[in-house]
């Protein structure tokens, strides 16, 4: 937030804290976060590994996080660890083989930061392919800080999304919108990094199917507040109150492949979020209140008082 670049290589330093944390305070961190989402009405989430980077914190981050989502991604692929900071093939190497292997049975997706500082498109693939041939589908860290092959990959490669999307070219867009895969729009990154905000106006026009979501990490995007990236994708990133709704619900599960969840229709969960608004625009009009009062997950009431009987 100081006006700093935000490069790939920060991430070193929560590697070096998550190797330190022992797995009950891992299981602490995890619990008190969902729960902080959970308080603001966010129902389903996915989380990621990505910050051990040996295959041993990398599969006890997955199984930790197993324990409370099915949405779990393995992304040993975040950037290529310090120790292989001089061999980052063998870093790859590592990813798609011995890391892989333990971390497959505790996932369902598997990612990659496709970008400079952190891996190109070749190694991306292969990360992303031999993740694939162990049952996991790709998910794509994409085109966050620059212009470069990651939307275009996660295309290639049918990946359910492509997160960030900050910088794209007229074929990345286009490609987008000629495909199943959503474009993860994390304006909590931008708001933090002081960065250009994503262009949401460019992809819907064009008719791409567009997420919302909060990113929330301790580096880039410290926040798990879902109604705050409504406000800011309202305010800054060309997005109607109701389009944004829409993206932080049912856009957001459909970069899960889920209709199970993020709507309201028979066939689907009775998840939902009560605003004490007198409509949904004021998730944008009146950023930072806790509009909340009330949260239903599967039918059940888990935020907010029992209604009287």
């Amino acid at each position: 937030m100081s006006g700093r670049p935000y490069s790939a290589g920060g991430i070193r330093t929560t590697v070096a804290a998550t190797r330190a944390a022992s797995d009950e305070e891992l299981e602490a961190n995890v619990t008190r976060y969902l729960a902080e989402a959970l308080r603001q009405g966010t129902t389903t989430v996915e989380t990621k590994s990505g910050y051990g980077l040996t295959a041993h914190d990398e599969s006890r981050a997955l199984r930790i996080a197993a324990r409370h989502t099915d949405e779990v991604t393995f992304l040993g692929a975040h950037i290529v660890a310090p120790e292989f900071a001089e061999d980052p093939a063998g870093y790859v190497a590592l990813v798609t083989g011995e890391m892989l292997d333990a971390c497959a049975p505790h996932a369902r997706w598997i990612d990659v930061f496709c970008e400079q500082g952190a891996f190109d498109g070749d190694q991306a693939r292969a990360i992303l392919t031999a993740g694939r041939a162990r049952g996991l589908h790709p998910r794509v860290h994409a085109n966050q800080l620059s212009y470069g092959p990651g939307v275009r990959l996660a295309v290639e490669l049918d990946a359910a999304s492509a997160d960030h999307c900050t910088h794209l070219t007229d074929a990345d867009v286009d490609a987008l919108a000629n495909s199943r895969t959503v474009a993860t729009l994390l304006p909590g990154a931008e708001f933090s990094t002081r960065a250009e905000w994503p262009d949401a106006r460019r992809l819907l026009d064009a008719g791409a199917t567009v997420a919302l979501s909060t990113d929330c990490n301790p580096g880039s995007s410290f926040t798990s507040s879902v109604p705050f990236c409504i406000a800011l994708a309202v305010r800054d990133m060309g997005m109607t109150p109701d389009e944004a709704v829409w993206s932080a619900t049912a856009g957001g599960a459909a970069a899960l492949r889920r209709t199970d969840i993020g709507r309201l229709a028979p066939g689907a969960y009775a998840d939902l979020a009560l605003l004490d608004a007198p409509s949904h625009v004021h998730l944008a009009y009146r950023p930072g209140v806790p509009l909340v009062s009330g949260v239903w997950r599967r039918g059940e009431r888990v935020v907010g008082p029992p209604a009287p009987r």
